[in-house]
């Protein structure tokens, strides 16, 4: 094995509740520090040639997901107005075209308007952030980021024209708004933790300098989002932290007006808001655990005005609802799984069927307030992305597209099935699990399991055509629905948050261990793999359980959690206390994170083959947490298997952009888990 990288300790040391800790790599928080950047470099070389051997397999891997993909490839039009709006992509390009047709079918007199390869141009690194086109549909707001930084430059077009404005405005966010007079544009600014806390007004031909600030957010635990209702009637404002909200809306008509609150925010209160007629449509969990969804009159649309539409269920966690001007679509959950409901105007109601027992349903481009037709997104792990157009009055579903997965394949090749694992504490926790037909039951199929468990964000059944050569080469792959996620309502993410944490962890092994019980596999054949807060997750359970796992995935994962937590000039920290505890003001929430933060544990053991991925500019997990946590694991672990960093030198939270990009970087990832545990290097 060639030799790890090696760099200087500069040593910080923090004294939090008497407890001093010393961090030896707390240096590689300074990515503007030489040895911080040669560090990741001397990683990045360690890790090329530990896995050069691969190669083969990676660019087999490659072509075997290109060869699944329809590569020049339309999106159905969705409809605004006298327009259809689209997106296609291009074969050997990396970027989607977004462009709109007089008609569905009128490709000869289609305009594209915004198209992400010429915009991207030779950067290694090109996202969108706004796309945003005017009442009026003759205007386009968009923003781009260069670097992976979320941080983007809004710029405007004029869509009869084609020129673009000379109006450009650094350092915006997500989120925008136009005003009914297609003059005024809101959108939002981010402090120096990368919190959006400033709301602005733009008038377009006028110097950013003359922009209006419209609401600045003081609170630290707060962001601020803005959208337009789908009747284009008002502009909403949230205010939102971990468990609270206030709403704040203004007439799209009056620009210049001011905001108006529709209930002042209340610690652990939350709730949304969306327009129809003479009423608004709350969604809220105040005194309702899984929400329940209210209207109040416009004209008085307080509290104390709230009237129940759909009471609140125990067995229901009502998500989001779609307003219309004769119907109401809402979005629930129920048996960890998703469905639509649909109210008329008139009261009757019902839900949308569908046959498959594990699937994913949401609401698709609905662009028009004044429609009977309902557009969907439907899919499961072997059913691919499918979009249906529902009479909200007929209740026909009509199919308009299907992705289109090439190489002859075939749904009834595979097999998804749920499974019910044990918790150390006796709850049930769902395992969603796909596998290609014939796989025997007999413990000798490799495995990856994949996890996340944070922010109530649950992990639906989902399709990809990267999964593919996975499943054909007799992988069992396998999704934990762990306690912190949400796919079995409010309750199930409160049981896996802040001192209740340890449960995703456990939750996590238990459904390994399950999976091992019923035959699906074995420990020595079992890779495990999340992202993100999901890469916590891989860190605690590498500590926890490595005995379990043959290989460990962990992309840019939050790994440091307890000092990250502990800084709040970190970006996003104070905002993220209301998830894990602030450790700061409380002893027991520090004792508690420092029991699993996964840097914090790293201990003189085994551990399974792991493999980290950062992203040098990601503004949500920084790229030091990962580069900590390998190196403070080279210093400490007992065993000889792989351990590789692999830094995206121009990238952030979602690695690289294009994808083409993609497709080899999940290659890469791939090949490593083939590796560790054992799969066929080529399809069975």
């Amino acid at each position: 094995m060639a030799e790890a990288p090696v760099a200087p300790r500069k040593p910080h040391v923090r004294d939090v509740h008497g407890d001093r800790t010393v961090d030896d790599y707390y240096w590689l928080l300074d990515r503007d520090d030489p040895d911080t950047v040669a560090y990741l470099e001397a990683e990045n070389a360690f890790t090329r040639a530990q896995t050069e051997h691969l190669a083969p397999l990676r660019e087999r891997l490659f072509d075997e997901i290109k060869a699944r993909v329809q590569e020049t490839d339309l999106s159905v039009p969705a409809k605004r107005g006298d327009w259809w709006y689209t997106t296609r992509t291009e074969e050997g390009q990396q970027y989607q075209i977004h462009c709109r047709r007089p008609t569905p079918d009128d490709e000869a007199n289609e305009q594209v308007f915004l198209d992400g390869n010429e915009l991207a141009g030779d950067s290694p690194f090109f996202a969108l952030g706004v796309v945003d086109v005017s009442p009026d549909q003759t205007l386009l707001a968009f923003s781009t980021d260069f670097d992976g930084g979320e941080s983007f430059t809004l710029q405007f077009k004029n869509l009869v024209t084609g020129e673009a404005l000379a109006d450009s405005i650094e350092g915006t966010y997500y989120g925008s708004a136009w005003a009914a007079d297609n003059a005024n544009f809101f959108y939002t600014t981010h402090d120096d933790a990368h919190r959006p806390h400033r709301l602005w007004r733009h008038r377009l031909g006028t110097p950013s300098t003359d922009d209006v600030l419209v609401y600045e957010e003081n609170d630290e635990r707060f962001f601020i989002s803005v959208d337009l209702t789908r009747s284009s009637q008002y502009v909403i404002v949230h205010l939102e932290s971990k468990i609270t909200s206030e709403v704040r809306v203004l007439d799209a008509s009056n620009p210049t007006g001011e905001l108006r609150v529709i209930e002042p925010r209340r610690q652990g209160v939350e709730y949304s808001v969306d327009h129809q007629g003479d009423r608004f449509l709350i969604l809220h969990n105040d005194g309702a655990l899984d929400f329940e969804l209210a209207e109040a009159p416009t004209s008085a649309p307080g509290r104390d005005n709230w009237r129940p539409l759909i009471a609140h269920r125990s067995d229901t966690r009502l998500m989001d609802v779609d307003a219309f001007a004769g119907h109401l679509v809402v979005h629930y959950r129920r048996d960890a799984l998703t469905a639509l409901h649909v109210v008329r105007n008139d009261g009757a109601s019902h839900d949308i069927e569908f046959a498959e027992s594990l699937f994913t349903v949401d609401p698709g481009a609905n662009l028009e307030y004044d429609t009977t037709t309902f557009r969907l997104a439907y899919e499961s792990f072997v059913t691919p992305p499918t979009i249906y157009d529902y009479g909200l009055d007929t209740r026909d579903l009509v199919l308009r597209k299907q992705q289109p997965v090439l190489g002859g394949y075939d749904p009834n090749d595979y097999v998804q099935v749920r499974e019910w694992a044990t918790a150390s504490d006796g709850t049930k926790v769902p395992v969603s699990v796909v596998h290609r037909a014939g796989v025997a039951r007999d413990g000798s199929a490799p495995c990856l399991i994949y996890g996340y468990g944070s922010y109530e964000t649950s992990m639906d059944p989902w399709f990809s055509a990267i999964r593919l050569p996975l499943l054909d080469r007799n992988i069992v792959y396998a999704v934990a629905h762990v306690r912190g996620g949400g796919e079995c309502g409010r309750q199930w993410y409160d049981d896996g948050k802040l001192l209740a944490k340890r449960n995703t962890f456990t939750d996590f092994v238990a459904s390994a261990e399950h999976l091992c019980a019923q035959r699906y596999t074995a420990p020595d054949r079992m890779a495990a793999r999340g992202g993100s807060a999901g890469g916590l997750l891989m860190g605690a359970v590498a500590n926890l359980a490595p005995q379990q796992f043959a290989a460990i995935i962990g992309e840019v994962p939050f790994v440091d959690a307890l000092n990250t937590i502990l800084d709040p000039s970190l970006p996003l920290t104070v905002i993220e206390w209301d998830e894990w505890g602030n450790p700061v003001e409380s002893a027991e929430v520090y004792e508690y994170m420092k029991s699993y933060s996964p840097y914090e544990n790293v201990a003189a053991r085994d551990y399974p083959a792991i493999l980290a991925t950062a992203g040098l500019n990601d503004p949500r997990v920084g790229y030091h947490e990962p580069a900590k946590w390998v190196a403070k694991l080279r210093a400490t672990k007992t065993d000889d298997r792989p351990l590789l960093l692999k830094t995206e030198m121009g990238a952030g939270h979602g690695g690289p952009s294009g994808r083409y990009d993609l497709w080899r970087d999940q290659s890469f990832v791939m090949a490593f888990v083939i590796e560790a545990i054992g799969a066929p290097q080529h399809p069975v």
